[in-house]
C-alpha cells in the first residue's frame, strides 16, 4: 500500500533460540532495538515475553560500563550497542560497544554543549535525543541542533548537518530533544525550528514544515512516529503547540490540532489506536481525537478530554486501556473510550520509560527502580521491583534476553535466565 517502512533490524540469535523457518524472519525483526521506544516506536515488544520476576536469579547483571552524563537511550544490534554521552560539558561522544562484553569497538566525538535555561538546569546540559539505526548508519542528534550520520561499522562521520547554520534557525534553548525517525527512505527530525525530512545518504534537507522559529518557545520535545490514519500513512508530529499528520513524501500537513500546554511542554510521544490519537500535556489536559477523511478533507474530532496531565513519559496502550505516568509522578490507568481513570498510584519518580509484551509492563522509574507490572484495569498490580540505577532518564531497551539500562553514570546490561524472556 505504501513504500515507507520503519527500519526494524534483523538480529542474529545469540542464545540458541529455535524458531520455525516460516516465522524466523519476522522473529529476527522483532528482536531489534533500533530507535526511540523500540522498532515500532511505541514500547511494544513482539516475540519476547517479559520475565515473571526481577530477582537476581531471573535477571543477572552481565556487564556495566561507566559513562559521562546523557539522556539518550541505548541502540542494540546483533553484536553491538551504541551509547552517547557528554564529556566535561563540552564534547559529545558516541561509543560502539561489544554486546557480549561491553568492550569499546570505536569512539567518535565532536564539540557539543549548551547551557539550558535556569528552570531546566536540574535536567542537565547534556545530550538528550536517542539515536536511530538503519542497519548500516547511525543517526545521532547533537544538543546544538546538529544531526550526525556515522558509519556503524567504523564510527567514521559520513555527513554532518548543522540546522542552525544551514537553515538560519535559532539555537534550541533546551537542545535537540526530539529523537530522529528513520525509515527506509529518509530521516525525519524536529529540528531547525520545524519538522524536516532529510536525505539519509547525503544529509540534504528535502523539506521543512510546521515551522516554529526554534529558540525558547519553538524547538519540539516530542518524537515523531509513523501512523496509518483512515488508511493513509502519515507521520504523527507533536510540536510545542500542535498535533499534526504530515505526508512522509511531500511534507503536506494533512491536519492540525492545537494542544495547550504550559510553556509549550508537549513532550510525550502520542499514541495511535486505529483512527484515534491519544496525547497529554504538562499544564494542559489529556485528549483522545478521532482522525478521519471525508471527500478528501481531513477532520479532527475530540472524543473526550479530562484534566489529567501527562509530562515526559510516553503512554502504553493495551486492550483498550491507557497506562500513563503523570506530571504529579503518579501512574494511572484510563479507559481509552471514555478517559475515565480506573486507578491511580501514589507518587514515584519524575519519569518512566516503559515496554510491554501485551500482558505485563516493565517500567524504569527515574529514581532507578525497575518495576514489573501486570497490565490490568482492575488494580495496580506490582509483580516485582528492583533497584537497578540511581538516576535514569534514558529509555530502557529490551532485545532478546538482554535488558539495557542507561543511567547518568553508566550503562548496565542484564541477561534474563531460562525462566525469563522467551522467544
Amino acid at each position: 500500500m505504501h513504500q515507507f517502512k520503519l527500519i526494524s533490524l534483523s538480529l542474529v540469535f545469540m542464545f540458541g533460540f529455535t524458531v520455525s523457518a516460516t516465522s524466523a524472519d519476522q522473529t529476527l525483526l522483532n528482536q531489534s532495538w533500533s530507535q526511540w521506544r523500540g522498532p515500532q516506536r511505541n514500547g511494544t515488544l513482539s516475540g519476547t515475553t517479559l520475565p515473571d520476576s526481577l530477582s537476581e536469579q531471573s535477571l543477572k547483571l552481565r556487564w556495566e560500563l561507566p559513562l559521562s552524563p546523557g539522556y539518550s537511550g541505548p541502540i542494540v544490534t546483533a553484536d553491538r550497542v551504541f551509547v552517547t554521552e557528554t564529556v566535561n560539558e563540552e564534547t559529545e561522544v558516541v561509543r560502539a560497544l561489544d554486546r557480549q562484553t561491553g568492550k569499546e569497538l570505536w569512539k567518535q566525538s565532536w564539540p557539543g554543549a549548551i547551557s539550558v535555561p535556569f528552570f531546566a538546569k536540574a535536567n542537565g546540559d547534556w545530550i538528550r535525543a536517542t539515536p536511530a539505526f538503519d542497519g548500516e548508519r547511525l543517526y545521532v542528534a547533537g544538543i546544538r541542533d546538529v544531526l550526525v550520520c556515522l558509519d556503524a561499522a567504523s564510527g567514521s562521520i559520513l555527513w554532518r548537518l548543522d540546522f542552525v547554520e544551514q537553515l538560519k534557525s535559532s539555537l534550541p534553548s533546551f537542545g535537540f530533544a526530539s529523537s530522529p525517525l528513520v525509515t527506509d527512505e529518509a530521516v525525519y527530525v524536529q529540528a531547525g525550528g520545524g519538522f524536516c525530512k532529510v536525505n539519509k545518504l547525503t544529509g540534504e534537507v528535502i523539506w521543512r514544515v510546521l515551522e516554529d522559529g526554534g529558540g525558547m518557545f519553538g524547538s519540539a520535545f516530542s518524537s515523531p512516529c509513523l501512523a496509518e490514519l483512515d488508511g493513509v500513512l502519515q507521520i504523527l508530529v507533536q510540536t510545542r503547540t500542535t498535533l499534526a499528520g504530515v505526508d512522509p513524501e511531500s511534507g503536506q500537513v494533512f491536519w492540525e490540532q492545537k494542544i495547550p500546554a504550559f510553556r509549550g511542554m508537549n513532550i510525550l510521544t502520542p499514541a495511535v489506536v486505529n483512527n484515534t490519537v491519544f496525547t497529554s500535556s504538562y499544564g494542559g489536559r489529556s485528549f483522545l481525537f478521532d482522525i478521519t477523511r471525508n471527500d478528501g478533507k481531513w477532520q479532527v474530532k475530540e472524543l473526550w478530554s479530562n484534566a489529567i496531565q501527562g509530562y515526559m513519559s510516553s503512554p502504553i496502550i493495551l486492550d483498550g486501556y491507557i497506562y500513563l505516568h503523570l506530571k504529579n509522578q503518579r501512574f494511572t490507568c484510563l479507559d481509552l473510550k471514555t478517559g475515565k481513570a480506573f486507578w491511580t498510584t501514589a507518587p514515584y519518580g519524575k519519569y518512566w520509560s516503559m515496554v510491554t509484551d501485551g500482558q505485563k509492563i516493565l517500567a524504569l522509574d527515574q529514581k532507578g527502580e525497575l518495576l514489573l507490572i501486570k497490565a490490568s484495569p482492575k488494580k495496580f498490580d506490582l509483580l516485582d521491583q528492583r533497584k537497578v540505577a540511581d538516576d535514569s532518564w534514558a529509555y530502557l531497551a529490551v532485545s532478546g534476553k538482554d535488558l539495557l539500562i542507561r543511567d547518568l553514570k553508566q550503562l548496565s546490561v542484564y541477561q534474563a535466565e531460562s525462566d525469563s524472556p522467551k522467544n
